[in-house]
């Protein structure tokens, strides 16, 4: 083979590659007549709204508008609240997304018209006149999962148990800077029955942690099923909404796809 064919032989592969790279990012772009770009992440207790970093991060290189709530986790009246403050600013529908106790926060706020479909990210999803703290009964505790709780009722997780707990899958560096920043959420929170369980009328998804050890698996399981969500199962620890964010993403956006497609 000479030099020139093979500069020519070089010349094609590169520009193979490149044309296949531009087709994937291309793939990986929200089609301009979808009509859901819209999500809004809302997250559980005992954390904030950076975690959803990389989940954001991967939804906004596909073209959808992402807002990131900062919920007070002082009760559920006031979560719902503020999830409600970031759907109205919303221009178009919505994919609602809660990880954890978020899962409750958008059962009930997801019943806004704004609202086209609800993915629970290892979330609680009571139903209407049920507590948070219903949805334990009947399955095994968590029992790495150890909450210590103030003299005025708001609860962490203990800090020598938050990594086995909550992020076994980060390093130690991080998940000991996730415990040292941990947002306290007002245990009686987890008490007050929802009025609306927007999961009865609005489509949902799940994806699941099979290493959380915040929930008994089984309780997972039952609660994706009841409300009858397409599930996704993914090896990860509670806090699979910060290590597992192209799983996590690629759920949202099949489901922004499947509601514009209604």
């Amino acid at each position: 083979m000479t030099r020139k064919s093979t500069t020519t032989v070089a010349a094609i592969a590169v520009a193979t590659a490149l044309s296949a790279a531009l087709s994937a990012n291309a793939a990986d772009t929200i089609p301009q007549n979808q009509s859901v770009k819209n999500v809004v992440l809302v997250h559980g207790a005992f954390a904030d709204g950076s975690g959803w970093k990389g989940v954001y991060d991967n939804l906004t290189k596909r073209g959808y508008h992402v807002t990131i709530l900062q919920n007070p986790l002082t009760s559920l009246a006031d979560d719902v609240a503020a999830t409600k403050r970031a759907l109205e600013r919303q221009d178009g529908p919505v994919i609602l997304v809660g990880h954890s106790w978020g899962g409750t926060v958008i059962t009930e706020a997801g019943i806004d018209p704004k609202v086209s479909g609800l993915v629970y990210v290892s979330a609680l999803s009571p139903d209407a006149g049920e507590t948070t703290a219903q949805q334990y009964q009947g399955f095994a505790p968590a029992s790495e999962f150890v909450i210590e709780t103030t003299k005025d009722g708001f609860g962490y997780v203990s800090p020598a148990k938050f990594k086995a707990g909550f992020a076994h899958d980060v390093s130690d560096a991080e998940a000991a800077f996730m415990s040292a920043s941990q947002v306290p959420i007002n245990m009686s929170a987890f008490g007050t029955k929802l009025e609306n369980a927007a999961w009865r009328t609005k489509p949902s998804w799940a994806v699941i942690a099979t290493e959380d050890k915040a929930f008994d698996q089984a309780m997972l399981i039952h609660m994706a099923e009841r409300i009858k969500a397409k599930i996704t199962k993914v090896s990860a620890s509670h806090a699979l909404f910060m290590t597992q964010p192209t799983v996590v993403a690629d759920t949202i956006d099949q489901a922004a796809k499947a509601v514009s497609a209604m």
